[in-house]
């Protein structure tokens, strides 16, 4: 399985989402918690900006306006990463497990 490396910006944050992870399993797994509620590409809780690489949306037409996907948004609960991907992402914590 291959995995490729997701940067969030400004935290610097990164890590790995394996082969047909959205954005938002490989963050959750990584214990990074991103904003996010219907996980179907429709209620737009999760939108952010991606500033560097590419993804794909699982859904057809997720719930993006055309400008916005010009101006570089995706949905990270729908998007799957294509290579190395930069996000811009100022409401991403770092989730406390428990010992």
């Amino acid at each position: 399985m291959s995995t490729t490396t997701i940067t969030l910006q400004p935290s610097g944050w990164s890590f790995g989402a394996d082969e047909g992870d959205t954005v938002l399993q490989a963050a959750e797994r990584a214990g990074i918690e991103l904003p996010s509620s219907c996980r179907n590409g429709t209620c737009r809780t999760c939108i952010c900006r991606m500033t560097g690489g590419s993804v794909r949306h699982l859904v057809e037409w997720p719930g993006l306006s055309f400008d916005e996907k010009r101006e570089g948004y995706i949905l990270p609960c729908v998007a799957v990463p294509e290579g190395e991907v930069v996000l811009e992402q100022r409401l991403a914590r770092k989730i406390a497990w428990p010992d």
